[in-house]
């Protein structure tokens, strides 16, 4: 890709986006427990949405805010089944939380307004300048608070944080390759409905791994999950699934009607007669 024909102002301004929702977020875990930021980031997809209609102008139907609505709720109530932490609301760490929230729900519509804008760009392009941009910031933010330095000695005495960066940072860069191809594909509410409800796949094997408690919240929460997640499937292919429904059920009659029970054909024969 050409340097001259990448938009650096805009993927700043993503790479503030970015920096912006990763840094809200974990400084409000400093005023809320864990439980606590769970509820509101469950509840990702209501920002995301209002994101949609305020930078693309995107219309939804009824249906996509029950959708919604239902995968929000199940997941709230399904990530807090095991929780035995009651949550605690701190004001400084709500309105921490609610910005961090704001900032994503823009974050990926404005991704998918620069996928729109420049089709040229590849999704290797938007992760390594808006991530570059981004560890210039945060580069910056440590220096000036006087932290580079202390990180620097701690990570000296830990050399195993290397290793563990470059896995973290691998596997990162994998996901977002996945999520940024989902998103071109089918926008960012999707992908966001995608790496919302990973939640849900992740405490279910979570099961598989650990000894932990199953109390019957983790079905009814996660059948809402599932509801939710079939009324946005429908919403998003009406018509072919409409169409073939319509084929499913001529072929039942067609089945039903080349195969008749003799009885059935005995008593419309007496009864013609």
């Amino acid at each position: 890709m050409a340097l001259c024909s990448m938009p650096y102002i805009e993927l700043m301004a993503l790479s503030w986006m970015t920096v912006g929702t990763m840094g809200l977020s974990t400084v409000s875990l400093g005023y809320l427990n864990f439980p606590t930021q769970v509820i509101f980031k469950s509840c990702k997809l209501i920002p995301v949405m209002i994101g949609g209609i305020l930078i693309l102008g995107k219309r939804y139907k009824l249906i996509d805010y029950v959708s919604v609505g239902l995968m929000s709720f199940g997941l709230t109530w399904f990530s807090l089944a095991d929780q035995t932490v009651s949550p605690e609301f701190h004001i400084a760490g709500i309105i921490l939380i609610c910005l961090a929230l704001a900032v994503d729900g823009c974050y990926g519509n404005y991704q998918e307004k620069l996928m729109r804008k420049y089709p040229h760009i590849t999704n290797s392009d938007i992760a390594f300048y808006s991530y570059s941009f981004g560890s210039m910031l945060i580069l910056t933010w440590l220096v000036s608070t006087g932290t580079f330095l202390r990180s620097l000695r701690f990570v000296a005495k830990h050399n195993e944080i290397y290793g563990l960066a470059f896995v973290y940072s691998l596997i990162g860069y994998v996901g977002q390759q996945f999520v940024l191809a989902l998103m071109k594909s089918s926008g960012a509410l999707v992908s966001s409905i995608v790496t919302t409800t990973r939640k849900v796949l992740t405490i279910v094997l979570s099961f598989l791994f650990f000894t932990k408690p199953f109390t019957v919240q983790y079905v009814w929460s996660g059948g809402l999950v599932f509801l939710g997640i079939l009324l946005n499937i429908y919403t998003r292919n009406k018509n072919a699934i409409d169409v073939g429904a319509d084929d499913l059920l001529r072929s039942i009659r067609n089945f039903i009607k080349s195969h008749k029970p003799p009885l059935y054909s005995k008593v419309k024969l007496v009864q013609q007669v």
